[in-house]
């Protein structure tokens, strides 16, 4: 079977449509599948409710998607760098399902394992436990936490090999392995397209039973999120 596709929307063809859950991996803008967030934005799709750590920031990342109002709802632990986010958000526009970031990864961890919830002490006495099932177990209170099958999971990896088996970067790593095994169908953006037998098994993060299409990326815009840099004092400024 062949897993590999010329491009970002060869890759969605025939899998994406309005109205999914879609699971996005990285985290802020490191290890984000860019050409597939774009190919996305490019099909038209829309109504889409969206996994993902955060959306970006404005106009880069999922940015593009709130800005061209393809997403209803976000299922997300943080979203503090995206104003079109704050903006939508509170005029009722978008709809937002705040997730503890480590229940997040949970809930994703578990979906790819077919554990269909389980039950954590994070969130419980918080607007994060309302309208959810506790239960006490050894005289603590939990809550349970359902979790996420998305329809489509776009993952970023550093390396794959034809079959699909995936090496990541350091920490673009990520959400990005959780995020694959969750999905019904994963597609991957990668950097370097490998033969088979090329990865050393040990360099193996993800086999690639969970992937089913890859794309190559190799010149990626790798932005920093948020630059910040020390103003010289006037002592340094003379040296």
């Amino acid at each position: 079977m062949d897993k590999v596709y010329a491009s970002g929307s060869a890759a969605l063809e025939g899998v994406v449509k309005s109205g999914q859950l879609v699971a996005v991996g990285g985290f802020g803008l490191c290890g984000i599948p860019e050409m597939l967030i774009n190919a996305l934005k490019d099909s038209g799709v829309e109504s889409l409710t969206v996994i993902s750590n955060n959306a970006g920031i404005d106009g880069v990342g999922l940015g593009q998607l709130l800005e061209t109002r393809q997403i209803k709802k976000m299922i997300a632990s943080y979203v503090g760098e995206n104003k079109e986010f704050e903006r939508q958000y509170l005029a009722g526009e978008l709809e937002l399902e705040f997730t503890p970031q480590g229940t997040l990864a949970e809930k994703l961890r578990a979906g790819g394992a077919g554990i269909p919830a389980f039950f954590t002490k994070t969130g419980v006495g918080t607007q994060v436990a309302e309208g959810k099932e506790m239960r006490e177990f050894d005289g603590e209170r939990y809550v349970m936490e359902r979790s996420l099958v998305p329809e489509v999971s776009l993952v970023k990896a550093e390396v794959a090999d034809k079959a699909g088996n995936l090496r990541f970067r350091l920490t673009a790593r990520n959400f990005n392995p959780a995020v694959a095994m969750a999905g019904k169908v994963c597609i991957v953006e990668v950097e370097k397209l490998v033969e088979v037998g090329e990865l050393a098994p040990d360099d193996i993060h993800l086999p690639g039973i969970y992937v089913h299409r890859i794309v190559v990326n190799p010149n990626p815009a790798k932005r920093i999120e948020k630059r910040t840099v020390r103003q010289a004092t006037h002592t340094e400024g003379e040296r």
